[in-house]
Parts: structure tokens; sequence; C-alpha cells
């Protein structure tokens, strides 16, 4: 299964990420991304509420029963082994982090889980790379710029990039062109308006927007 997520990652090349959702709006919004051709997404958890957590956890359930291999889910913002072995125990397929812990790393290629952890310098890039990553999330892409993320591509070429935070329709294509093997989308895709209006078809067309962007 990691092969699989891996490629699935390398031929998409979008992951949407879900934040701060009501657990009843998962899989309607589910169903809209995967209409819209995007096939991963990212349930995250929120840490400054870890009272939510099952609801999270209870989404990436949801999602996997409903959809199965239409979508793939994994579950973000996670910052400790305790939390991988919790998204492990709902059937996440991928662990996405904002930082570098080895630990988490490791305990997620412990599950047989694929590992995306954030970093920003070179120091933290290699050191996710070292631990087991199979990809590195260069967090946030859009306030770096294009410039630092050829800067730090070209060096360390060898280690397969996401970008992530501030990603949209308009700068996609210039990170997959700059090398990025994919992309990370929030609130640009996954937008909270929409979603308390119930147009999903707005979700869709966005995401459609999206997938061409990148092909």
């Amino acid at each position: 299964m990691r092969e699989k997520i891996i490629r699935q990652i390398l031929d998409s090349r979008l992951i949407a990420i879900v934040r701060g959702m009501e657990e009843a709006t998962i899989l309607p919004l589910a169903e809209a991304l995967s209409a819209g051709g995007i096939g991963l997404m990212e349930i995250t958890f929120n840490q400054a509420k870890p009272e939510s957590f099952g609801s999270t956890l209870r989404g990436i359930t949801a999602v996997k029963e409903k959809l199965g291999d239409r979508l793939l889910c994994g579950v973000g913002t996670v910052i400790s082994p305790e939390q991988v072995d919790l998204a492990a125990e709902a059937g996440a397929l991928f662990i996405v982090s904002p930082n570098t812990d080895s630990d988490v790393i490791k305990k997620t290629r412990k599950h047989s889980l694929v590992s995306l952890p954030g970093a920003m310098t070179p120091g933290e890039c290699l050191c996710a790379q070292t631990a087991g990553a199979d990809f590195v999330k260069l967090f946030p892409a859009a306030a770096l710029g294009i410039p630092y993320f050829k800067s730090i591509h070209a060096p360390l070429n060898h280690i397969r990039f996401l970008a992530v935070g501030g990603i949209d329709e308009n700068n996609a294509a210039d990170f997959i062109r700059a090398g990025a093997a994919g992309l990370g989308v929030g609130g640009n895709l996954v937008n909270k308006d929409w979603i308390a209006a119930g147009e999903f078809d707005k979700i869709t067309a966005a995401a459609r927007k999206l997938v061409s962007a990148v092909e």
C-alpha cells in the first residue's frame, strides 16, 4: 500500500487539506473533491483542541469506508508518535506534519504509512529525508516564494518536495515547474464559506481547475 500512495501523490500531484471542518461535512466534501479529480485528502488534527481528535479520526474512517480507493485519506498536523498510532488505527494512509520530528517519521514508517513531514531550511529538509521521510513538505511555500523553492531544490534534488502553504490555481503550475513533486492545497480549494452554504459544486469546480493547472 505504501508504494500505491507514493505513486498516487507523484501521479496526481495534489493533496486537498481539510482543516477545521465539522464532522458532518467531511463526506459531502470528500465526494465533491473526488468529483473534481482530487485523489488524496488530508484531514488535520486541531492541536489546540485535542477533544476534536475523535471527530478527525471518524472522518478518516468514514471516507475510507465510503470512497475506498477513489480518495486516499491521511491525517495532518501530526506532532507526536502517539498521534501517529491514533491515525493508523483509524485507517489513515499517510501522515503529514508541520515540522520535522524523527520520532514521528520513524513511527509512521513502523506502521508502513507514507511520511510527509514539514521543513523549511536545508538542514531540516535533510534531517527529514535521513529519518525516512517519503516526501518533504516545504512550508510555507508561497510565503517563501518560487526563488526560495528553486534554491532549496537545486542542491537537494534527490528529495521529493511537496509545496504547501498558499498554493492556488495561479501558482500551482509554477511550483511544479520549479521541481515540486506535488502540492498541498488548503483554504484556496476547501473554501469554508462554500461549505457552510452547501455549495459543494464550487469545490468540485475549483478542484477541476487545480487538476488542469498541474497536468
